[in-house]
């Protein structure tokens, strides 16, 4: 065929236009010329073409594009067409191929946010760009921001008159009638800022919040710095500020919780915009509590200082900032009886100076005080006394001082002093307004009629009485007498005075006797109950005066100097082998001491903190003898209480003074009775048949109710220089107290005195002044009421011996005459016979062989003494007609009182 006939081959399956669109449809970065046959060029036609399989084959190819290398074209050859870096031919010459680079890989398309990242692999994938974590914290900036902004405007300010306006407490006698309006002591007169000394405000600034005069009401940095030096542990500022103290006082409860800081912080912003730095001070200082009842910077200045606000002085201004930090723990005066460890006179004025004194330091500090100035106060300014509201006079105070101890001592809602005192309170008392009425005037009655200091300056000085009246049934206190006037003696002698309770103890000893039994002297020391012999009250003890005590096991009790312990009575009387029922009915100390130690005197603890004594200071050492018979110091109240719990039969209920307390109509406090079985009936009952028989026979007979029942009992202590006298009825339960004791605290060296003389009387026991005043105000106290009668006692334990009495031996029918006679007498001689007391009766005063049954002297009646000296000894009288009060100067009934200790304690 001639050569210009020839034509160029055309590949198969499409030609040269399907070529043509598959070469520009391919999209490598840089085409590299295939290693096979080229294009249909002339020029590169020095060998066959790959054969392509048409136009689908094509656009496969052109499909595989996009490689960073891309074959030109898809010829054969070495990997033809489509491959990253090599074609991508069959592998082989002969057909298209698979290209192993990534060329075939499309470019990723990034998303807005960009995780987990489309550009990186493995563990890098899921860490946030620096990109993303900066718009997320923009964004979480910004909605806090807009939160917080919605806050602000959301939260409304409140008015001060709403939340700080003052307020009193009002107290309720026990029928709701009002009894006194107060807020405890709390006044407040508000001053303008003018009135408000600079001095004041500077210190408050250094003190509480310096940058007080340029924030904008919260302040970062002096919480930061309040934190830093807590941790540190030194004197720390406040972390909050100013205002918004002010605002937590005036506008906002007083609760601790999250949904209430917030609050408090918006509105602190909005209150530091609102009003006037001036406004805030003043209202700030107008408002704050300064303790002992004052609110407000002018009652604060008239009761620490008695002067106005604006005649304070630097240094006295430094300490009433101080106590704006907490009044109980910075008032020199103390709060004991709110927090008596730490808020002593002495710890609070210790840390009231170390404050006071850096105040002014950082006064100085601050450019608010020149320190030429700060070197004229060097000594701390010492405030006044605290006084007594004269409201508050007479009875009022100690019931008021008694029902607020009460509240604050009990209440679950964490209500302290400093919130009671900013008032808002209804306390409903149980004081019965006509006993307290009757009490007083009981007492009065006596003081006026006997005790005249100026006509006996060295006997009738310092005469103290303290009462407390109790209904045993509940244990509601229902009058006390807490002194001549709350205003002029600040002590309340109801409550815990010193003075030792004597022979009013000596009924928990029968009751332990009764209830734990006599210890077996060969047995040891743990003896159970039913190793023990129960006790009854018709069990014989020796009552002789200067009687050996013995511990139980019959060994000689010794002080601690070696001493044997001698036992005296009252008037040094010895009234031989009696009946624990006699023994009380006279108050012989003998053998209830020796009792105690037969029991153990640490059963006799257990008895009487059961009854309702408290089992604190006031309670005396229990390991020594003399704790039987009355050296524990317990109040009146409680004693009131503790007999209560024999007129129930054995079940106690703690006194109380305060029976519920509302806020703005809502009930907050409300007393829960609880009652609980201190001892067996059948032994309460004893005892109170025991204690019936002393103020019908004994010592107790000036206290008498004419057609009531009446249980109770006298006490006189060592050196008479105490007396008093218990008792009760069904329905209620006294204790009378009467000592001397210097009533001025500041007085160094100041102590119980001795009463010989008091009143005109050679001696003060029980059945004198006590007895007295318990019997007239009784009478007024029960006035109206039906007359009940106490349960009849029901048999209890055994009839034994102890003290050195012993059980008596037969007695033979014809006793020889002791001196030998030729003539034989015809009256024998009589033996000595021991006391035969009926179940229920004592014997009589004259009983020769129920007083004088082993032989000795009866010695002196009652002769009243109580520090160990003899009321006259006399020789027994043969005259039936006598009396015991006819014997040896004493007053008719007795006062029954041990006299004279030897070793010291109590004797009555």
């Amino acid at each position: 065929m001639s050569e210009h006939r020839r034509k160029t081959p055309q590949p198969q399956g499409g030609g040269r236009a399907a070529a043509r669109r598959a070469a520009q449809q391919s999209s490598g970065r840089r085409a590299a010329p295939s290693r096979g046959v080229t294009s249909e060029s002339p020029s590169g036609s020095y060998g066959e073409e790959s054969p392509y399989g048409g136009r689908a084959e094509a656009r496969r190819a052109a499909q595989r594009g996009g490689g960073r290398r891309a074959a030109e074209g898809g010829g054969a050859g070495y990997g033809g067409g489509g491959g990253r870096r090599r074609g991508g031919g069959d592998g082989g010459y002969d057909g298209p191929g698979r290209g192993r680079g990534r060329g075939s890989q499309r470019p990723v398309k990034k998303r807005f946010i960009d995780y987990p990242r489309a550009d990186k692999y493995g563990m890098r994938r899921w860490v946030p760009s620096w990109k993303l974590i900066s718009g997320l914290c923009i964004a979480f900036l910004g909605l806090l921001m807009g939160f917080a902004g919605l806050a602000y405007a959301m939260v409304a300010t409140p008015e001060v008159k709403d939340a700080a306006k003052a307020e009193n407490n009002v107290y309720y006698w026990a029928d709701n009638t009002q009894m006194v309006a107060t807020g405890g002591e709390t006044n407040r007169q508000i001053i303008d800022y003018s009135q408000i000394p600079a001095a004041m405000r500077n210190a408050v600034i250094s003190a509480e919040n310096k940058s007080f005069e340029t924030d904008s009401g919260i302040d970062p940095m002096g919480i930061a710095r309040a934190l830093y030096n807590m941790a540190k542990g030194g004197e720390t500022q406040g972390g909050s500020t100013i205002t918004q103290q002010y605002v937590k006082n005036s506008r906002l409860s007083q609760e601790q919780t999250l949904s209430r800081k917030f609050e408090e912080l918006f509105i602190t912003l909005k209150v530091g915009k609102q009003m006037d730095k001036k406004d805030i001070m003043a209202d700030y200082l107008n408002i704050s509590y300064y303790g002992r009842g004052a609110s407000g910077i002018q009652a604060a200045a008239r009761t620490y200082y008695g002067k106005d606000a604006k005649k304070l002085n630097p240094s006295e201004c430094a300490f009433l900032a101080t106590l704006l930090k907490g009044a109980t723990y910075y008032d020199p005066a103390g709060a004991p009886e709110i927090d008596p460890e730490q808020a002593t006179p002495a710890k609070n004025l210790d840390r009231a100076k170390k404050r006071w004194k850096w105040i002014l330091e950082e006064e100085v500090k601050d450019g608010r005080l020149d320190a030429a100035e700060l070197s004229k106060y060097k000594t701390f300014p010492m405030p006044d006394a605290p006084k007594k509201n004269a409201q508050l006079g007479g009875q009022i105070g100690y019931l008021v001082d008694l029902a607020k101890s009460n509240f604050l001592n009990n209440n679950d809602r964490g209500i302290t002093a400093d919130k009671l005192a900013q008032g808002g309170y209804e306390i409903h008392t149980t004081f019965d307004k006509k006993k307290v009425e009757k009490l007083n005037a009981a007492v009065k009655k006596v003081y006026d009629s006997r005790i005249d200091p100026k006509k006996r300056p060295l006997t009738d000085t310092h005469v103290q009485f303290g009462g407390a009246s109790v209904d045993p049934n509940t244990g509601a206190i229902l009058a006390i007498y807490g002194g001549q006037n709350a205003t002029t003696h600040y002590t309340n002698n109801a409550d815990t005075t010193g003075a030792q309770v004597g022979s009013t103890f000596k009924p928990f000893v029968l009751a332990a006797a009764m209830e734990y039994g006599k210890r077996d002297p060969s047995l040891g020391s743990d003896q159970d109950e039913s190793q023990r012999e129960k006790v009854s009250p018709k069990s014989i003890y020796n009552a002789d005066d200067m009687l050996k005590i013995k511990k139980y096991n019959g060994e000689v009790w010794k002080d601690e100097n070696g001493k044997e312990w001698l036992q005296s009575n009252d008037g040094h009387e010895s009234r031989g082998n009696i009946t624990l029922r006699e023994a009380m009915q006279w108050s012989a100390n003998s053998p209830y001491v020796q009792l105690g130690m037969d029991v153990g005197t640490d059963k006799v603890k257990d008895v009487a903190v059961a009854a309702g004594l408290r089992d604190d200071k006031y309670m005396a050492d229990s390991n020594v003898p003399s704790f039987s018979i009355g050296t524990s110091q317990p109040s009146a109240i409680r004693m009131a209480g503790a007999y209560g719990t024999f007129a129930t039969s054995g079940l106690q209920h703690d006194p109380y003074s305060v029976s519920e307390v509302k806020q703005r109509g809502e009930v907050i406090y409300q007393h829960k009775k609880v009652n609980k079985r201190a001892f067996d009936p059948v032994i309460a009952d004893n005892v109170t048949d025991v204690l019936k028989n002393v103020v019908e026979k004994g010592t107790g007979t000036p206290a008498r109710l004419p057609g009531r029942d009446v249980a109770g009992k006298t006490g006189t202590t060592d050196q008479n220089k105490s007396a008093w006298f218990v008792g009760y009825t069904p329905q209620l339960s006294t204790a009378i107290s009467m000592y001397r004791l210097d009533d001025n605290e500041k007085h160094k060296d100041r102590g119980f005195e001795e009463m010989y003389g008091t009143g005109g009387e050679r001696t003060i026991h029980g059945a004198s002044f006590p007895a007295q005043i318990w019997h007239d105000y009784m009478i007024d106290a029960l006035a109206g009421t039906q007359p009940e009668s106490f349960p009849k006692p029901q048999p209890w334990g055994e009839t034994l011996y102890g003290g050195g009495a012993k059980s008596p031996s037969p007695t033979p029918s014809v006793v020889p005459s002791e001196t030998p006679s030729s003539t034989p007498s015809s009256t024998p001689s009589r033996t000595p016979e021991v006391p035969k007391p009926g179940p229920s009766d004592s014997c009589g005063a004259w009983d020769w062989n129920c007083q004088n049954n082993n032989g000795g002297t009866n010695t002196g009646g009652n002769s009243g003494t109580t520090d160990g000296s003899t009321g006259g000894t006399t020789q027994p009288s043969t005259d039936p007609t006598s009396s015991p009060g006819d014997v040896g100067g004493g007053n008719g009934n007795g006062n029954g009182n041990g006299g004279g200790n030897f070793f010291g304690g109590p004797v009555g």
